[in-house]
């Protein structure tokens, strides 16, 4: 299995719960949430490292870690994640807000954005805001930052989620001559657009981006918050759905 593949887990900021649901096809899955430490809290056990195949698998796998002090209780807890100024898709008056943390490079991510992002916004178009945050992870993805970097300057121009979705789909790649070609595609003002990404104008909007990111815990892409209620990984849409249904039906603490 590759880096990409697995999940690294720092027990002292993550731990996971299972919470049961029935997908649309009558078979019992799960969904995964962690529990993270306040800002600044120290860490002191060594990270978790998770490889497996399913959901049940990654929590048995986390629950059989021995971690001092456990007493074996799961918690449901939200976290109050701060949206800056990134972008929003959807209206101010959206019942959930839905926050991913995501790198373009990233092929879960682009899954996800394929996948389930569009059903959300067709079947949730009045219930469903998203907001964007770049967690750019360069070290495995040598793209990512100058991609997050050209998105942002498509923001400028009102086409981030259009321009975002170019990136994702990857049709001529990620490269200097991909961006301008994707920003012509959408009728940007290219002299505008080059010009922002000459100046790095977005450079510590994406770093900071990063680090609060890091600060909430996150470690991997994709990573979402749902009304404060964090969500790993490329979950499929019936996850999604499942947990904006119980939300919207106040079934959720």
């Amino acid at each position: 299995m590759t880096t990409e593949e697995s999940f690294t887990f720092k027990r002292s900021h993550f731990f996971l719960a299972l919470l049961p649901i029935t997908f649309v096809l009558g078979l019992a899955a799960g969904y995964v949430f962690w529990g993270l430490q306040p800002f600044g809290a120290a860490s002191t056990p060594e990270p978790v490292v998770v490889e497996a195949d399913t959901v049940d698998e990654q929590v048995a796998q986390v629950d059989n870690q021995p971690d001092e002090g456990d007493t074996g209780q799961q918690e449901f807890r939200r976290y109050d994640v701060s949206e800056d100024d990134d972008p929003v898709l959807g209206s101010e008056d959206a019942a959930i807000t839905l926050i991913e943390f995501s790198d373009f490079e990233c092929p879960y991510c682009t899954r996800w954005h394929t996948e389930v992002f569009d059903r959300i916004r067709e079947d949730y178009p009045d219930q469903v805001r998203f907001v964007y945050r770049d967690f750019p992870l360069e070290s495995i993805h040598p793209n990512a930052v100058p991609a997050a970097e050209a998105a942002n300057c498509a923001n400028e121009q009102d086409m981030f989620w259009e321009f975002s979705e170019k990136l994702f789909i990857g049709e001529l790649g990620l490269s200097s001559e991909a961006y301008l070609e994707y920003a012509s595609q959408l009728d940007l003002d290219l002299e505008e657009f080059e010009k922002c990404i000459e100046e790095g104008r977005y450079s510590q909007e994406v770093e900071d981006d990063y680090q609060y990111g890091s600060q909430l815990g996150v470690q991997s892409t994709p990573t979402f918050f749902l009304n404060g209620i964090p969500l790993i990984g490329a979950q499929p849409y019936e996850v999604f759905k499942d947990v904006i249904e119980r939300e919207l039906a106040g079934e959720l603490p």
